[in-house]
């Protein structure tokens, strides 16, 4: 293993931390410049050591080259700001490569998303930090950990923190693991989109629009995303204004919800901690639900096979977002009642009943549940939880030769 340092670049480090956050001095340029030349000419087992220190650069990065790291000092002591940047859709951006893995450093505030890998394989991302430093805007970047149609993808004690989509998302990918991450302030805090056998574990998820999202959405490549395991995640007071730019999918998504699935199937969703998300803890819904048309004639838009168990809900649904939400509560619940912790929009396919929708829901305590009968306009709506009191296969865990077989750098 050839490993690289940017000591030639350490000297000018010194002195940079007192600049204006948009200002891109001689020092970032030359910077810049050396690394992108550093990754532009990595060589299979290259570690791209970054020393410490704060560099705002005016342009992304970019690695096509396969089994490299690229390795900071830590996300709080490398950081690399975006913040002066003027060219470039994303901070860093991974082009199909493999086995590449990213760590110990931040990236803040670039103009699009925070880092991006498109078409990789064995990719790693490790104590990561992607934050947009002036809170939530519209304007901030859309996505902050953005790894689509990759396949093998470990995400593990990162943080994303204000984009105005998704935090970490996965799209289009297989075989994912999401590990001892914290996403908060962003619209939507995780996100699995169209993505076939993920595990999301162990992730503190707070003060997001919505905290972690399984969706399968139409008029993309790959389809049919189904196979994710969400388990074992604190989940809460995700309740920050929805920010997303107008469009968006998930502009839709309600303030104040915990666990959403729309349109996924093949769903397990188990001991987790879900508190004080104040529309609903857990959503359960039809792709009709968005208002949107789907045009696209090969996608399903209804949820099948969501097991919801095991998991401690506490608090919720007392004051939820938008006209109909608010409305349902108050004819359903009262002004002083709370929407149920769980709730399902009730809408099916034309050849399926409830039963062959296999959503099911058992062993979460206390927790209350409502079909809320969107496509009829609530004049079905129930509480009885008995036609979901079933039991689902156990989905077996994501793993791939090698995925534990290495200690995390520190």
């Amino acid at each position: 293993m050839r490993i690289v340092f940017c000591a030639s670049l350490a000297l000018v480090l010194c002195g940079c931390g007192g600049k204006h956050p948009a200002q891109v001095s001689q020092s970032d340029a030359d910077f810049h410049k050396k690394l992108q030349l550093q990754l532009i000419e990595a060589k299979p087992g290259d570690v791209i050591e970054l020393p410490a220190g704060k560099w705002t650069f005016n342009r992304s990065l970019s690695l096509n080259k396969s089994n490299v790291t690229i390795r900071g000092a830590g996300p709080d002591k490398t950081v690399l700001s975006f913040a002066g940047q003027v060219q470039g859709a994303e901070g860093l951006l991974i082009n199909a490569a493999e086995h590449v893995t990213i760590e110990n450093l931040a990236i803040e505030d670039t103009k699009g998303d925070g880092l991006k890998a498109n078409g990789c394989k064995d990719l790693t991302i490790r104590n990561v930090r992607v934050e947009w430093t002036g809170g939530p805007d519209e304007k901030n970047g859309a996505y902050g950990l953005y790894p689509v149609q990759c396949e093998r993808v470990l995400i593990e004690k990162s943080a994303a923190i204000g984009a105005s989509d998704a935090g970490i998302y996965v799209g289009q990918s297989t075989q994912i693991v999401l590990r001892d991450n914290r996403a908060e302030m962003n619209v939507a805090g995780i996100e699995i989109e169209n993505s076939t056998y993920a595990d999301v574990y162990r992730n503190t998820v707070t003060n997001n629009t919505g905290g972690i999202l399984v969706f399968n959405l139409p008029g993309l490549p790959v389809k049919d995303g189904r196979k994710t395991r969400v388990y074992s995640n604190h989940i809460h007071d995700n309740n920050t204004d929805n920010f997303a730019p107008k469009g968006n999918i998930v502009a839709t998504v309600p303030t104040g919800t915990g666990f959403m699935v729309l349109a996924n199937d093949e769903v397990e969703f188990f001991d987790n901690r879900v508190e004080n998300n104040r529309t609903a803890n857990a959503l359960i819904l039809s792709f009709d639900s968005t208002g949107k048309p789907a045009n696209d004639a090969a996608f399903d838009p209804y949820p099948q096979q969501v097991y919801i168990h095991d998991n401690t809900f506490v608090g919720g649904g007392d004051s939820p977002d938008q006209l109909e939400l608010k409305a349902m509560k108050v004819a359903k619940f009262g002004l002083t009642g709370n929407l149920p912790d769980i709730l399902w929009d009730g809408v099916v396919a034309k050849d399926r009943d409830v039963a062959a929708t296999q959503i099911c829901i058992r062993g979460n305590g206390e927790a209350d549940f409502a079909n809320i009968d969107y496509a009829g306009k609530l004049a079905k709506f129930s509480t009885d939880m008995k036609p979901h009191d079933c039991e689902l296969p156990a989905l077996q865990p994501v793993s791939w030769p090698g995925l534990d077989s290495a200690a995390p750098s520190s």
